[in-house]
């Protein structure tokens, strides 16, 4: 018998699930140890998080994977404020990652986005981990951070299309996002102690995350 995969939203006996899941999942990938669990615990009680678009994915009864939405807003020319959203973290347990439930978890919440109003999603990651999922260079959006300037990493889907047409646009951040690295660390010492290792995945991301798309 296949084990059967649900999608569902998560609820509050999934907490500590969940946030141990996104710590296995980013540990050491991004930077010695990582800071994306304690964000999952702090973005819950933050007025732009979305608990419509917080979702995890169960493999067999137990869950394995989890993407959480905030808002967050576009500027246009004439400083009119658009509120859009963004994504992350999103996790897949190790032990299931590269089978294809990161996705499935990506493509149900981009219709509740849709269903719920929404039209745009901008995040920051890797892009050949999703422009299979319709993400674009942020640059052919006009999609820029404060500075002017067009971050390899940042990545724009539109869920309507053409609904950023017409206009040039500096992306703003939820506050949520700006994590205190003291605070992560504070945290982190609470949890079962896991090792911090330098991996080259890490100078990867460094590159990536330091990067811009020249006009």
């Amino acid at each position: 018998m296949e084990p059967k995969v649900v999608i569902r939203n998560e609820e509050k006996s999934d907490w500590a699930a969940v946030e141990d899941i996104t710590r296995k999942a980013f540990y050491n990938l991004y930077l010695p140890g990582c800071v994306e669990h304690y964000l999952v615990h702090i973005m819950r009680e933050h007025p732009d998080f979305i608990p419509e678009l917080d979702f995890v994915l169960e493999w067999d009864g137990n869950v394995i994977g989890n993407i959480m939405y905030t808002k967050a807003k576009l500027i246009d020319e004439a400083g009119k404020a658009k509120e859009i959203l963004t994504f992350g973290p999103v996790c897949i347990l190790p032990a299931y990652q590269r089978m294809g439930y990161g996705k499935l978890l990506m493509e149900h919440s981009f219709q509740k986005a849709i269903q719920l109003g929404y039209d745009a999603i901008v995040i920051f990651g890797s892009p050949r981990n999703y422009v299979n999922r319709g993400f674009k260079s942020c640059k052919k959006y006009h999609v820029c951070i404060e500075n002017g300037k067009y971050p390899a990493a940042m990545l724009v889907k539109e869920l309507i299309p053409h609904a950023l047409d017409g206009h040039t646009w500096i992306y703003q951040d939820s506050p949520v996002m700006a994590i205190c690295a003291e605070d992560a660390q504070s945290y982190d010492d609470t949890l079962e102690p896991m090792e911090k290792k330098y991996l080259s995945c890490q100078e990867e991301f460094y590159i990536m995350s330091h990067s811009f798309v020249e006009e």
